[in-house]
């Protein structure tokens, strides 16, 4: 069952969601939501696995259900652990998408005794090089500029849709049906939410992923952009204990978009811990 609290940080009130089952025999499992959605873009994996893990996942700042109440500087990974204090996690299995994977990975750096494995969706790294985008991709991201320079928010919304959920060298609307509401639901959301203020830039990363210690599962779509996919690629290469695999036919967001090849990969990941 599936309990709804809050968690107060600064200047904000985070929206925590929790299943805590009796019979569960699992390591506590967080769920760390992109930056185009919010934690509902989980709720499959959600059902995969709240009757062998305590499950939770949690709405960042300016997103979701969580309250802004005064725009504050803050930390991505200082709320993170104010969440698991909250639920009386000590370690936890974090699966982050894209910045949730960025999350996850700054706080297996700075605590890793209490993250006990990594799952991560094409993730973004602290200090990673900066991107070279290809005529088509730099087009899109040009077309959401311009949109967002106008004001049209509807406009942007699809256009990352496009960008995000389709893939940037996909037909539009590939991906349509529920998955592509609930993108626009949460994404729209987000992109209307008041500014919770500026969160700081954690240590750079990307010189030190060899020291992340957790069993780590990396993950991407072959639909995603190109330099994601190198990036994940090369990720699974330099950190000790992980794994790669690539999600066929799904660009940034394989949970949402194909949780039929997400799920039984993540359940095998969990399994061999």
């Amino acid at each position: 069952m599936k309990t709804m609290t809050w968690v107060e940080v600064q200047g904000a009130l985070l929206a925590v969601a929790h299943a805590s089952n009796h019979g569960a025999t699992g390591m506590p499992v967080l769920f760390l939501h992109a930056n185009v959605a919010d934690s509902r873009m989980w709720q499959s994996q959600w059902d995969l696995l709240a009757t062998t893990h305590p499950v939770a996942s949690y709405d960042r700042r300016g997103f979701g259900e969580s309250r802004t109440l005064h725009p504050s500087p803050h930390s991505n990974v200082a709320d993170l652990w104010a969440v698991m204090d909250s639920l009386g996690y000590d370690r936890a299995v974090l699966v982050g998408c894209s910045l949730g994977g960025r999350v996850a990975i700054d706080a297996a750096l700075a605590r890793p005794d209490r993250v006990g494995g990594l799952v991560l969706v094409a993730p973004g790294v602290s200090g990673a090089p900066p991107a070279q985008y290809g005529d088509p991709v730099k087009a899109l991201m040009d077309a959401i500029s311009d949109a967002a320079a106008r004001g049209d928010l509807d406009a942007k919304n699809e256009l990352q849709a496009r960008l995000w959920l389709d893939g940037p060298l996909s037909p539009p609307n590939r991906v349509g049906g529920e998955a592509r509401r609930l993108f626009l639901s949460m994404n729209g959301a987000a992109l209307r939410a008041a500014s919770p203020g500026a969160a700081s830039e954690e240590p750079s990363a990307w010189e030190r992923v060899e020291a992340i210690q957790a069993p780590t599962l990396v993950l991407w779509g072959d639909l995603d952009l190109p330099h994601l996919q190198e990036r994940s690629e090369l990720l699974a290469r330099r950190i000790p204990a992980a794994q790669g695999l690539v999600i066929p036919g799904t660009a940034h967001l394989p949970p949402l978009e194909a949780p039929r090849q997400f799920n039984p990969v993540l359940a095998r990941y969990l399994q061999q811990l």
